[in-house]
């Protein structure tokens, strides 16, 4: 398959993961792009290309964490947004969703939070092992632990937004 073919099917798929795990658009589309150009001088077959570019944005990601990190704190510190327009009820609610996710994302550790994320974009179990380094055999467990690391921050979270401040 030649490598256009493999950029339209992949690009949406790498582009959501990167962008979740990063939580930035713009930091999700350059190692997405990154990703691809190492691509270029590894022509693999589809189904292998696919493990071997998420694995490579993960790392990616994982090298410019600092970087991402201070990006990520700015933008909560000055919001980039048009003030002059009023959001909608539905669109703050599913903003304040988004960032409460996304901070019971940033809660639990980087494994849970990558293997949790390729699931969400469809990853198999294979995979998901070759991309972090463990046996298929033990993803299923992993993934119900990180599953249920994320529940207990994300509810707890939600126990202290209820709770008189």
């Amino acid at each position: 398959m030649d490598f256009d073919t493999i950029f339209q099917r992949l690009y949406p798929q790498l582009y959501r993961y990167l962008h979740r795990l990063t939580g930035s658009s713009d930091t999700a589309e350059d190692i997405a792009q990154e990703s691809f150009v190492r691509l270029l001088s590894r022509p693999l077959p589809e189904d292998e290309a696919r493990r071997w570019l998420f694995t490579v944005a993960t790392n990616l990601v994982r090298d410019g964490a600092r970087s991402v990190k201070t990006r990520q704190r700015l933008l909560v510190a000055v919001p980039v947004g048009p003030a002059a327009v009023p959001l909608q009820d539905e669109e703050v609610e599913r903003e304040e969703s988004i960032a409460k996710v996304r901070a019971a994302l940033d809660r639990i550790p980087e494994r849970d939070r990558m293997i949790l994320l390729m699931r969400e974009e469809g990853f198999r179990y294979e995979e998901i092992a070759g991309t972090i380094g463990v046996a298929p055999s033990s993803v299923g467990t992993l993934l119900a632990r990180a599953a249920r690391r994320f529940k207990d921050v994300y509810c707890s979270q939600e126990t202290n937004d209820d709770s008189p401040g």
